[in-house]
């Protein structure tokens, strides 16, 4: 990503991570579709009512994940191969330690969770199921992002997509099975994808072992180090500490939304996930844009680091237009195919959320993609403080709008906290981008573009 169009790059890069982002976001719809179809709007809103919980926790090793992979992306860049195979080992490391710590501490507090949450009685029993299953999975879901994630620092974003393609299909074969034929409820839902991704994680690293000799250690760089388990921290905490700053305020929204009652626990679930499905091409070039800009940082061709961030602007703009265009025309259809055409409030509700979502997706791309960036130059902290913005704008809204204007003040959350973040991370941007200039010598990176 060092050479050539930046355009290019990034769009080649993207697309099989927005693929395979569209993927699990399928699988995602598909649960959804097949326990609210199936099993009725009260466990939908069950599986929904812990979402943001999930987020936060999920989110945070997730984060981790994807900034163990930042170091990685730089050494690579750099050509410094056996710095990029310490930062492989201590990541497996530092991940092992995070996975236990989370299982114990959740699966403990999970019915405490929910309690605090103001979850209704009447989706209580399958939020819990749903939510200590997910909590069960949690090692599946980190390992799998933490291999992923090095494979795409090293350039090569189709691979985890194969593996997620696999992994998604039977994520739907086996929700059929344990929600179906086994019976198992909401939780048979939390088990089919905690198998999906533990199956992908384990295909993963059996290709990451065999096809990458770049990453054959010795048994010097498989140890644990103070310096690499350092740097790694640095670029995962802030990065996993943002989702979950951000997601601090969406459960403090979701409090306030299921204090509304089931209708609009169901309403919410169900948007949620539509929103979801649509927002992951914006989320997923961000992605790229970290590790474009982390390569480009380590070869010191910091001009390039402008033209992507260009490029993923424009590639934003257009986006939005389309996601604007296609959901008024159809969110409501896509609603009832969760709940069915008969529960018209929830659908009406549901549409409502989607409307004002798509309308500010422009927002939320600003975002992804000056987020991403300030990461991939090493300023995760930056990241972190616009994390801090959007956490403060959810909590406003969830004290004083909810309140005021019922399920209206939930459809604005996200949107005032997309903008909010965006105030701070414009000019941060700015400056740290003359910083870089003032730091590296930006001739000799418009010699090499």
């Amino acid at each position: 990503m060092t050479v050539g169009s930046p355009f290019r790059h990034i769009l080649n890069f993207s697309i099989p991570l927005l693929l395979g982002s569209l993927l699990q976001q399928t699988y995602s719809l598909i649960d959804a579709a097949i326990v609210g179809r199936f099993l009725g709007i009260n466990a939908l809103a069950g599986v929904g009512a812990s979402s943001s919980v999930i987020f936060l926790i999920l989110g945070f090793c997730n984060g981790c994940a994807g900034g163990f992979g930042i170091p990685v992306a730089q050494a690579f860049g750099a050509k410094d191969y056996s710095r990029m195979r310490s930062y492989v080992a201590n990541s497996y490391w530092l991940a092992t330690g995070i996975s236990i710590f989370f299982v114990i501490i959740c699966t403990l507090l999970c019915d405490n969770i929910l309690h605090i949450m103001h979850t209704p009685e009447e989706i209580f029993s399958d939020a819990y199921e749903y939510l200590l299953v997910t909590f069960i999975g949690i090692p599946c879901a980190l390992f799998y992002n933490l291999i992923a994630s090095i494979i795409r620092a090293l350039g090569d974003s189709k691979t985890p997509f194969y593996f997620l393609l696999f992994a998604s299909v039977l994520n739907v074969i086996l929700d059929f099975i344990c929600i179906l034929a086994f019976g198992w409820g909401a939780a048979g839902a939390g088990i089919a994808t905690l198998i999906a991704q533990g199956v992908s994680a384990i295909c993963c690293l059996i290709y990451m072992r065999t096809n990458f000799p770049l990453l054959k250690m010795s048994y010097e760089e498989s140890r644990i180090k103070t310096k690499s388990v350092k740097t790694l921290l640095l670029m995962g905490v802030p990065m996993g500490l943002q989702f979950s700053i951000t997601a601090i305020g969406s459960i403090m929204l979701q409090s306030a939304n299921n204090a509304l009652g089931a209708t609009c626990v169901t309403a919410f679930t169900t948007a949620m996930r539509i929103k979801m499905f649509f927002m992951s091409p914006l989320e997923n070039l961000g992605i790229a844009m970290a590790t474009y800009v982390g390569q480009n940082l380590g070869a010191k061709r910091i001009i390039r680091i402008w033209y992507g961030i260009r490029t993923s602007l424009s590639m934003t703009l257009f986006y939005w237009i389309f996601c604007a265009t296609l959901l008024w025309f159809t969110a409501e259809w896509i609603s009832s195919l969760f709940v069915g055409i008969q529960e018209q409030k929830i659908i009406e509700y549901s549409a409502l959320f989607l409307h004002i979502s798509c309308f500010n997706y422009i927002f939320l791309g600003i975002l992804t993609t000056l987020r991403y960036t300030l990461q991939g130059v090493g300023f995760t902290r930056l990241a972190l403080n616009s994390g801090v913005f959007e956490m403060i704008a959810r909590v406003c809204v969830s004290i004083w709008i909810v309140p005021a204007t019922g399920f209206l003040g939930v459809c604005w959350g996200d949107p005032i906290a997309w903008m909010s973040a965006d105030c701070f991370l414009i000019p941060a941007m700015i400056i740290v981008y003359r910083k870089l200039k003032s730091k590296y010598n930006l001739e000799a990176g418009l010699k090499n573009l």
